[in-house]
């Protein structure tokens, strides 16, 4: 997505979507929405009903998304698959990358405060925990040791499927560009991103005017948060 490895090397990191192969792929899923062989249905989770209600036989949603499906799409047998991936596309398919949810500890506190920080984070990582996190939610675990813990409680055997998104993620050892992003203001670039894309599919732009339009104006962003944070 980005220069710098996907700005893991400095605050420097500018937006390269709009120089990629991310280009020909929007610009199929803009083709296909026209014939509704795509059919986008909204920002991150905005689209699963169209699932649970049986509107569209595939949906793509992070493996967060497990708890949900399992609670609502009871009429109907379901399955996980992995990422679907163009085949003409050098190393092909490579691991997937990490995202989701985060937790932050902030600095002006007293030492005893990070103290029971420090007790209450060994708590969530240890294996049980994360163990019953994982299979719960479909939240990645954080530790091998959660994950051989859910293997031996034979949770993947009775719930197939299950391990998939830790089988992406770890398909290859990851790549400069493929161990995940840091941009300062992210959740803003990823709207803009996602109101770009959103264009395309209305037909109002092609693929590259989208994802230059994109590229240009989170690029501003950087600059803004690489000057107030050099």
């Amino acid at each position: 997505m980005g220069t710098l490895e996907n700005g893991f090397g400095g605050l420097a990191t500018e937006l390269v979507i709009n120089k990629t192969r991310l280009v020909e792929h929007i610009k199929a899923l803009g083709e296909w929405q026209k014939t509704k062989i795509f059919d986008y249905g909204g920002r991150r989770s905005e689209a699963d009903p169209k699932f649970f209600n049986q509107q569209c036989p595939i949906f793509l949603a992070s493996s967060a998304a497990y708890a949900a499906v399992k609670a609502n799409a009871k009429d109907f047998a379901w399955g996980i698959g992995k990422l679907p991936y163009w085949p003409h596309i050098e190393g092909a398919p490579q691991n997937s990358i990490i995202g989701g949810a985060s937790l932050w500890v902030l600095r002006g506190h007293k030492p005893e405060e990070y103290k029971g920080v420090a007790k209450f984070f060994s708590f969530l990582s240890s294996p049980e925990v994360q163990a019953r996190w994982h299979q719960e939610t479909g939240y990645l675990p954080i530790t091998p040791a959660a994950w051989e813990l859910t293997k031996k409680q034979g949770f993947y055997e009775k719930n197939p499927g299950t391990e998939t998104a830790i089988l992406q993620i770890t398909n290859k050892p990851p790549t400069a560009n493929a161990k995940g992003l840091r941009f300062g203001n992210f959740v803003q670039i990823r709207d803009i991103i996602e109101e770009e894309m959103e264009a395309v599919f209305q037909g109002k732009k092609s693929a590259q005017e989208a994802l230059d339009s994109a590229a240009r104006r989170g690029n501003e962003l950087l600059r803004q948060f690489e000057k107030a944070n050099s």
